[in-house]
C-alpha cells in the first residue's frame, strides 16, 4: 500500500484489508470465536461443579454458607457497574469525546481493581479459617436441614477446590482485562481512537462483558446454595 492509500484509509487500516469495515468485521468475528472457546473452557468447570453439587448437595450447601454473601453481592454490583462504564466508553468513542472516553476507561479499571480487592479479602478469610484445600484443610459443621448430620470434610474440600479454581480463573481474566484497558486508556489519551476507528474498544468491551456474565453465574451457584433455609 502506498503512502497516498495509507493517508486515504487511515494509519490504523492494515494492508491486508480493503477497507475499515472489512477490518472491523474480521476483528469482531475473531473476538466472538475467541469467546466461544472461553465458553467451552468455563463450561467444563461449570459441568463438573454441577455434577458434584448434585451428588453432595448438603455438604456443598454447608460449605457455601461460609462464604460472605454480602461481599459476593457487592462484587456483583461492582461488575454490573463496570459493564455500564464499558458500554458508555464505546459511546464516547463513537461520538469523539476523548476525555469522557479516558474517564470511563479509568472508571472500568478502578471497578475491576475494587472487585479484585474484595476477592482478596475473601481469599484471606478462607486462609484464616483453613478452608483452602490441602494438608491444612479443616471444616466442621452440620448439613443444612439435617441437625446432627456432620458434613463430610472431603466433600466440603471438593466444594472449596472448585470455588478457588473457578473464582481464581475468573480473577485471572479480570487481571488480563485490566491490563488490556490500561493499554486502551493510554491509546485513547493520545487521541488514537476516533468516531471512524474504535474497534479495539468494542472488542475489549465484548471480552469484559463476557467476564462479567461468568460472574453473574458464579455468584448464585457458589454463594446461594440452600440459603432459603
Amino acid at each position: 500500500m502506498d503512502s497516498h492509500a495509507a493517508v486515504e484509509h487511515g494509519p490504523e487500516l492494515l494492508h491486508h484489508f480493503s477497507d475499515a469495515e472489512q477490518q472491523r468485521n474480521a476483528a469482531s468475528l475473531g473476538m466472538w470465536l475467541f469467546l466461544v472457546t472461553e465458553i467451552m473452557f468455563f463450561g467444563g468447570m461449570f459441568c463438573a461443579y454441577l455434577v458434584y453439587r448434585y451428588w453432595y448437595f448438603g455438604d456443598f450447601g454447608a460449605a457455601s454458607q461460609t462464604l460472605d454473601i454480602r461481599l459476593g453481592a457487592f462484587n456483583t454490583a461492582v461488575l454490573i457497574g463496570s459493564s455500564l462504564t464499558v458500554a458508555m466508553s464505546i459511546w464516547a468513542a463513537q461520538t469523539g469525546r476523548r476525555k469522557v472516553l479516558v474517564g470511563l476507561l479509568l472508571a472500568t479499571i478502578l471497578l475491576g481493581l475494587v472487585f479484585l480487592g474484595v476477592k482478596a479479602v475473601e481469599y484471606h478469610d478462607k486462609f484464616e479459617h483453613h478452608h483452602v484445600p490441602g494438608a491444612s484443610f479443616h471444616f466442621e459443621g452440620e448439613v443444612p436441614g439435617h441437625p446432627g448430620l456432620p458434613v463430610n470434610p472431603y466433600h466440603a474440600q471438593m466444594f472449596f477446590s472448585l470455588y478457588f479454581a473457578m473464582t481464581g480463573l475468573h480473577a485471572l481474566h479480570m487481571i488480563i482485562g485490566i491490563g488490556l484497558f490500561s493499554y486502551l486508556t493510554y491509546k485513547a489519551w493520545t487521541g488514537y481512537y476516533t468516531p471512524k476507528y474504535y474497534t479495539p474498544i468494542e472488542n475489549a468491551g465484548l471480552y469484559w462483558h463476557f467476564v462479567d456474565i461468568v460472574w453473574i453465574y458464579l455468584f448464585p451457584l457458589l454463594y446461594l446454595i440452600d440459603r432459603h433455609r
